[in-house]
């Protein structure tokens, strides 16, 4: 079959190779901004840590809050998305052994990963908030924690906020303990992230308890890079079109019962945050 090929005549030649010239120039598959022709999009996640990334129960799925963004960021981007699951003690490392092209992972903006990292913009932004009784009016504020008790959990640094801020500390062993005291009377407050405190309204759907005022400052999460990738700025440019659409404050909404991304597209850093990530 080799030899055939040299018994084309030149004219016959040179029209295979303008119709050829004009296929690539299609808009099918063989395009070069066809996602076929793009390496997949490497993701790191937990899998874990619902609702952001975690397992849905009947499907076994992949799923959640930060899985989603993801992906529709990738649809923006014109490519396909490949997860691969870990521990988080583990999630950086991989990245930088570039195992991974980004880590969608609540991954809080700090000093000090900036100066290892790359950021998108962010995605999500939380703080601290006080849970009270609903029927409860007397606080509002950090201001009004003065005197009253507080159930926090010994290894967050909310209890630590309740203390400065002039609350008694009642150890307890998580959230749902905590509110279970609170609905109890045996507490006035507990305090924790906007995040965790609106997935919990959300899901059980509890009226007896109501965020009455917050503490602290604003924490933003965003999608990790390697200092040396040109993602970040792809990324920003993807949010900024999901954010002007309505997609972030749906699947915001989806998961929290209101729009917890945030509403500024401009390159910002704040401090730590206080949960795992």
């Amino acid at each position: 079959m080799t030899s055939k090929r040299f018994l084309i005549a030149p004219v016959a030649a040179l029209m295979v190779l303008g119709l050829a010239a004009c296929g690539s120039d299609s808009g099918g598959s063989s395009g070069s901004g066809s996602s076929e022709n793009k390496e997949p999009l490497k993701v790191a996640t937990e899998g874990t840590y619902a609702p952001f990334t975690f397992h849905d129960e009947k499907t076994n799925e992949l799923t959640g809050y930060d899985v989603e963004v993801v992906e529709a960021v990738a649809e923006k981007l014109g490519r396909e998305v490949e997860f691969s699951e870990t521990t988080w003690d583990s999630i950086f490392a991989g990245l930088e052994a570039k195992r991974y092209d980004v880590i969608a992972n609540q991954v809080s903006i700090t000093d000090e990963r900036t100066a290892k990292y790359s950021f998108s913009q962010p995605y999500t932004v939380s703080s601290g908030v006080i849970v009270t009784r609903a029927d409860d009016t007397s606080v509002t504020s950090a201001a009004d924690l003065k005197g009253k008790t507080s159930a926090q959990s010994s290894t967050s640094s909310f209890g630590e906020a309740a203390t400065e801020a002039g609350a008694k500390v009642e150890a307890v062993e998580g959230f749902t303990q905590a509110v279970a005291l609170l609905k109890q009377k045996r507490v006035d407050v507990t305090i924790n992230d906007s995040l965790a405190v609106l997935d919990y309204q959300k899901t059980s759907g509890d009226q007896d308890v109501k965020i009455a005022g917050t503490i602290g400052e604003e924490t933003q999460q965003a999608f990790a890079f390697r200092k040396d990738s040109d993602l970040p700025a792809e990324f920003d440019t993807a949010l900024d079109e999901l954010r002007a659409d309505g997609t972030l404050a749906e699947i915001a909404e989806k998961y929290f019962g209101e729009d917890v991304s945030g509403g500024t597209t401009d390159e910002e850093t704040s401090t730590p945050s206080p949960s795992e990530s």
